[in-house]
């Protein structure tokens, strides 16, 4: 049984690295594609936004003395190269997938359209939502929620290395708990870095639950489905 009709997938640059933390490690996009398409056979509708990190990230850049807004253009860039390398691995696996950049990058890849979106998710297509939101100073994840709300998602599911959200960081802290449920007040509150602030606000003021679970294999479809596990963020 499943729980969600339509689903965003929130993926961080980082995940398709594999263990190298740099580029994109072509066995870890395998699997990461085949769950995907797996989820689709299931009868789940799915978009999905990649961060850019494995190439580059804004805020790194901005510390290392570059410009911030130049810094975040170039992640934009690089969350483009992972949406087509995603379309690339889906398509080898039968799967129908198109990116949607925020910013103009044709031939490379379409536009963002949010009619369009909707109709080849209800097709059966994945939907790679590249780019970010189009502007600097703005986080993968609020593109990841803003994209949701656009699309008409129930859900955004974020991917991460653990398999919830817990009261403190579970690796530098033994003593975390870790949450089945939680508000976005309570986020907020507690400062949890479970998404920035602005993705979180977005994602309360329309109501749109997120469910962050651990990244492995099985797991995606699972938390799609009545025996997930991780933690869900609502009201």
């Amino acid at each position: 049984m499943l729980k969600f009709r339509r689903c965003l997938l929130k993926l961080s640059g980082e995940a398709l690295a594999g263990g190298s933390g740099h580029g994109i490690d072509g066995p870890t996009i395998e699997w990461v594609a085949a769950e995907i398409a797996n989820s689709v056979k299931s009868g789940t509708q799915i978009g999905l936004v990649i961060g850019g990190g494995n190439f580059v990230r804004g805020v790194s850049a901005s510390a290392g003395g570059m410009n911030r807004a130049a810094g975040d253009s170039m992640g934009m860039l690089a969350t483009v190269m992972n949406a087509i390398a995603m379309q690339d691995a889906l398509e080898k696996q039968g799967q129908r997938a198109e990116v949607m950049s925020a910013v103009k990058m044709e031939p490379l890849c379409g536009s963002f359209d949010r009619r369009k979106a909707i109709r080849l998710m209800e097709k059966g297509a994945v939907v790679l939502f590249a780019a970010g939101t189009g502007n600097p100073f703005f986080t993968t994840d609020t593109a990841a929620v803003l994209r949701a709300v656009e699309s008409e998602c129930d859900v955004v599911m974020k991917a991460t290395k653990v398999d919830g959200i817990y009261s403190a960081d579970p690796v530098k802290d033994k003593t975390a708990v870790k949450f089945d449920d939680i508000t976005y007040e309570e986020i907020l509150k507690r400062n949890l870095a479970v998404m920035d602030t602005a993705a979180v606000a977005l994602a309360r003021e329309h109501k749109l639950p997120v469910f962050v679970f651990k990244l492995d294999k099985g797991n995606f479809i699972n938390s799609i489905r009545e025996s997930g596990i991780g933690t869900l963020v609502h009201e």
